[in-house]
């Protein structure tokens, strides 16, 4: 009854973005390069979508320590590089993530197709989430995590960004001052949920294992662009799980209560964390 209790409250403070939520972790204290003079810049904050992102940031769901599996992911929202939806696609995830014994990290990243933006996704949004990864695998210790265990999951067009995080990494520079730009931006799983631009991934041994959903409603690009990606994965020898739901389309997100069976992919995906050695302890 307690969890419930706290899941209702949750999910009723989310279109309002409760300021009882985790405190949100800038990735860089003193301004992202390229957005310093804009750091100070008010968020807009319409229900449970962001937009106007100049700080980029990463906001922890820490699970309890007796449910800690040491396994982490970051959560990247979708929302068209204009906003961000941050609840069904943000925070909802990231708690039930905690609850189920995953460290969750939801990535407010730059925006490349806001009106009015000199952003772009390969320079910006992929520095931020790049360096999303970097972060948490610097403080891995410190919160209980393990740095070989450090994932990243993304919706649409936050898909896009766990796609090309997984498709071009580094193991970080030992010279940088800054010591986050010493750790590895490489992630561990990829979890890719309905992303676009599925033309632009590729496949190649050697990279992170991968966990696809998707809806067959779904535009054809995505609904076939998902299938057509598992093949080039098997392909090229790495390990990869496809689920295509039948009676569902684009943004199905998370939501808690849902009873269809695309409400239950979290578990599928944890499931998958587990059968993949990636997740040893299988408490539910």
């Amino acid at each position: 009854m307690l969890m419930f209790r706290r899941s209702l409250l949750f999910i009723l403070a989310l279109p309002a973005l409760a300021a009882d939520l985790p405190r949100a972790l800038p990735l860089w204290p003193n301004g992202a390069p390229g957005s310093e003079a804009k750091v100070a810049e008010a968020e807009k904050v319409e229900k449970s979508n962001v937009s106007n992102v100049h700080n980029p940031s990463i906001t922890p769901f820490f699970p309890a320590k007796d449910k800690a599996t040491g396994v982490a992911v970051i959560i990247a929202p979708g929302g068209g590089h204009s906003k961000l939806c941050l609840g069904h696609e943000g925070y909802e995830l990231g708690q039930w993530m905690a609850d189920h014994g995953i460290a969750a990290f939801v990535l407010k990243y730059r925006l490349a197709r806001e009106p009015g933006s000199t952003y772009t996704i390969q320079e910006h949004a992929m520095a931020d989430a790049r360096r999303a990864l970097r972060s948490v695998r610097t403080r891995a210790t410190e919160w209980g995590i393990k740095p070989d265990r450090i994932g990243i999951m993304g919706f649409s067009a936050g898909g896009e960004l766990a796609a090309f995080a997984a498709m071009q990494s580094d193991s970080g520079k030992p010279d940088a001052a800054d010591a986050i730009e010493r750790a590895s931006s490489r992630p561990d799983f990829q979890a890719l949920i309905y992303p676009g631009t599925s033309g632009l991934f590729n496949a190649e041994k050697g990279m992170p294992p991968l966990f696809i959903a998707c809806g067959y409603s779904d535009r054809q690009d995505i609904a076939e662009g998902m299938a057509t990606l598992y093949l080039k994965y098997k392909k090229a020898g790495v390990p990869a799980e496809l689920h295509i739901y039948g009676n569902v389309g684009h943004g199905f997100g998370y939501r808690d209560g849902t009873t269809t069976a695309v409400g239950a992919w979290p578990f599928r995906f944890r499931e998958w964390l587990v059968d993949s050695g990636l997740l040893g302890d299988a408490k539910r």
